[in-house]
């Protein structure tokens, strides 16, 4: 769970009254590996605000799975399988996921 922005500005602060970062960890019960983070979030946005979470995708990027399944309607599970190099399971999954269905005449 991420700490609350006023908290995170109340402790940078602290900082820049003069005490150390190690005193900070000690007074506001922080690692200081992450009073670090925030300084270089600062640094680099300007803002304290959480950072977006990125997605990503595991192995299977969704936009070449559905390209794959564009030219090859067909294919079996574990013909993609071999194409993406991961189980069928995960073929599987990511077909599910991304709502991409065989189509029957």
């Amino acid at each position: 769970m991420a700490y609350d922005k006023k908290f995170r500005e109340q402790v940078l602060k602290f900082i820049d009254k003069g005490h150390s970062k190690a005193e900070a960890a000690r007074v506001f019960e922080v690692d200081p590996k992450t009073i670090w983070e925030w300084q270089k979030l600062l640094k680099e946005t300007g803002k304290l605000d959480n950072r977006p979470k990125e997605k990503w995708h595991k192995k299977i990027c969704p936009i070449k799975l559905k390209a794959y399944y564009n030219e090859n309607p067909d294919s079996y599970l574990f013909e993609a399988a071999n194409y993406f190099d991961c189980s069928t399971t995960a073929i599987f999954t990511a077909k599910r996921r991304h709502k991409i269905t065989r189509k029957k005449n």
